[in-house]
């Protein structure tokens, strides 16, 4: 079969090789039908920040066809349509006991400790898998892990209803943050340097889009980074209000940006939001009512053969849009 694998930083192949293996008990086989690229797919390659094993097949987030199920598996069957939980958890530790995997003392991802979708057929643990909705096209099913990172980092700023909310970083889980927060009946506003992206994001979501400096003279009390850039967020606790909540989601570099007394005198409240919890059933649910905004979110569609050009693409800033999906299934 045809598999992207990632076998160093900066080094990114699509090969020819063997299927995956047939399922375990309590495993299930995909035929992948679209996947999407990631903001930590491309740090991943950049800086190899998360290789644990090499060569690994890319890609958490994804959708695809049940074809083969290992003995015990009850909740999916050959045929189904599923959305895939990118978090491989062990289930033991106190966090999973606990219903918090997303700290899982374990804690890896699809595509870094067990192969992952950027190919025709993946085998995963069957609790990573759950029916999806019916009608709701592929394109939109790949998008089910980043919309329950979005999800899941508002839940965390847990803003008042109506509030005005900041979203720093138009990228994909950006854009998401803002759609979501706009459903939910926030005022959104977006900052981003690429101002075609911004743009496209205020538009879908009736929003605004303002600078720094704005945001620090119009006044917000909650805001989300998703950009992971320590000159960002060291802005945003300057420009929040105090009282204010700051959720970051973004990945950047680790070190530090924050000067903890602004903090404690400002009563700002810092919030850490990694991956997503419960999420993922609900977003399930979600899907259907959003598939105007998701098409405007996405960039382009393009095969297996393209993905290590769409990665330069994107790490040279030369994609406007937010979402590259990937069509997997073979002709």
């Amino acid at each position: 079969m045809r598999a992207v694998r990632l076998h160093a930083a900066k080094d990114l192949r699509v090969e020819t090789i063997d299927p995956p293996a047939a399922p375990a008990p309590g495993e299930v086989t995909l035929e992948v039908t679209a996947a999407g690229i990631c903001g930590s797919d491309l740090h991943n390659y950049a800086t190899g920040a998360w290789i644990t094993r090499a060569p690994s097949v890319a890609g958490h987030e994804f959708t695809g066809i049940i074809t083969a199920t290992g003995h015990s598996v009850s909740h999916v069957a050959v045929g189904d349509r599923v959305i895939v939980d990118s978090r491989h958890t062990c289930g033991t530790c106190a966090p999973c006991r606990a219903g918090r995997s997303q700290v899982c003392d374990n804690l890896g991802f699809l595509g870094e400790v067990i192969d992952g979708g950027f190919a025709t057929a993946v085998t995963l643990p069957a609790r990573n898998v759950m029916r999806a909705a019916p009608g709701v096209p592929d394109r939109h099913l790949a998008m089910a892990e980043p919309i329950s990172v979005a999800l899941h980092a508002l839940r965390r700023l847990d803003a008042p209803a109506h509030s005005a909310v900041l979203v720093t970083g138009c990228g994909p889980i950006g854009g998401l943050v803002a759609l979501l927060a706009s459903r939910a009946g926030h005022k959104a506003s977006v900052v981003d340097r690429n101002a075609t992206r911004a743009s496209l994001v205020a538009k879908t979501i009736s929003g605004t889009v303002v600078t720094l400096e704005e945001a620090a003279a119009r006044g917000f009390r909650h805001a989300i980074d998703t950009t992971g850039n320590s000159t960002v967020i060291a802005a945003l606790v300057e420009a929040i209000e105090g009282c204010g909540r700051l959720a970051l989601v973004g990945i950047g570099r680790a070190m530090p940006v924050i000067d903890p007394v602004k903090l404690v005198e400002r009563e700002i409240t810092l919030l850490g939001c990694h991956a997503f919890g419960n999420e993922l059933a609900e977003v399930n649910t979600l899907l259907p009512a959003l598939g105007s905004a998701l098409d405007a979110f996405i960039t382009e569609e393009i095969p297996l053969e393209a993905v290590p050009d769409a990665y330069t693409r994107h790490l040279a800033g030369q994609v406007n849009g937010l979402k590259t999906i990937i069509r997997c299934k073979e002709d």
